[in-house]
């Protein structure tokens, strides 16, 4: 996470754009950047005015930049008809421009059908990736070395992301802003959006931070709101039922047919999280400072919740870091 570095996006159209391939998850990073978050945000196309699914134009696109400076992510967004919409010439451009623009440290991203752009200009050799489900032999054939995965709404293989596409281009964009600007402030989108946060449980990548989400009740995102913001603290359920502007019962109650977990166990996961994060950080922490820093009251009982929501040891966790 690096909320105080600006990532530059650039989203990539190409003509007969879908319309909610690119508006969703510019919408998703748009409320992002003026929440807080450190964005930049760029249409860009090889054409300045381009159609649309649906039969409106969009004009005003700036061009494919001939530089991408450090901190660049590169955003290819799917179209409604790309057997005929790839054999373009707007869509050999930008494959090219893929095959020279992007830096070392440029991070790519598709959503839908993008990745066949993606796979074309060789950026997906090798890697797993994801389309949607309508696509996934065409992105197979496009580059047989990919690992494609069939049951996963997004994939995110370190340098490069690839997304199913339609509506999940928005979870897509969550995550970025998850992975750039804090679980927190992703978690806040995500209810601007009023949209659900956890797509299924086949999911790996959603993290407990959006977790838990999907549901409408406001005493209920109070107090999640609360253990979020601070999940090392000791809560009482009086003082998250303050928070919530219910009685302790009620929450209680509420918490579970809503949120469809416990109170107790909903901080815990948190808490297991943010444990992560601090051992696999850049700077080495002691398992026992990690459970001091997390809110356990020993290192015992950090290890005892520990094996409850993840694998190994906190140990090995520790020791698996990877240096950045």
């Amino acid at each position: 996470m690096e909320q105080d570095i600006v990532l530059s996006i650039w989203l990539v159209l190409t003509p007969n754009v879908l319309m909610l391939d690119y508006a969703g998850p510019a919408e998703a990073l748009r409320m992002a950047r003026d929440m807080g978050a450190k964005l930049e945000l760029h249409t860009c196309s090889p054409q300045t005015a381009i159609s649309t699914t649906l039969g409106v134009g969009l004009t005003g696109l700036q061009a494919l930049p001939s530089v991408l400076q450090p901190n660049s992510m590169v955003l290819i967004v799917g179209n409604g008809n790309e057997a005929d919409d790839y054999a373009s010439a707007a869509s050999a451009e930008v494959v090219r421009w893929l095959q020279t623009a992007p830096r070392a440290d440029t991070r790519l991203a598709s959503i839908c059908s993008g990745a066949l752009l993606l796979a074309q200009s060789g950026h997906l050799a090798g890697r797993r990736c994801t389309t949607h489900h309508s696509l996934l032999d065409a992105l197979q054939t496009a580059e047989p070395t990919a690992q494609v995965e069939t049951d996963r709404i997004f994939v995110d293989d370190g340098r490069v992301l690839t997304s199913a596409g339609i509506t999940t281009g928005i979870d897509l964009a969550l995550y970025i802003v998850e992975q750039h600007a804090g679980a927190e402030l992703a978690a806040q989108v995500a209810r601007r959006l009023v949209m659900y946060q956890r797509r299924g449980p086949q999911d790996p990548q959603i993290s407990p931070w959006l977790a838990w989400r999907n549901h409408m009740h406001p005493a209920v995102h109070r107090a999640q709101d609360a253990l979020s913001l601070d999940p090392a603290r000791l809560w009482t359920l009086a003082d998250l039922a303050n928070e919530a502007h219910v009685s302790a019962r009620h929450l209680s109650r509420l918490f579970v047919q809503h949120a469809g977990i416990s109170v107790v166990a909903y901080q815990q996961q948190l808490r297991i999280e943010r444990a992560k994060m601090l051992l696999t950080s850049t700077t080495p922490l002691s398992v026992e400072k990690v459970a001091e820093l997390c809110g356990f009251g020993s290192t015992r009982d950090f290890r005892r919740v520990w094996v409850r929501y993840a694998e190994g040891t906190p140990g090995e966790a520790r020791s698996n870091r990877t240096p950045r």
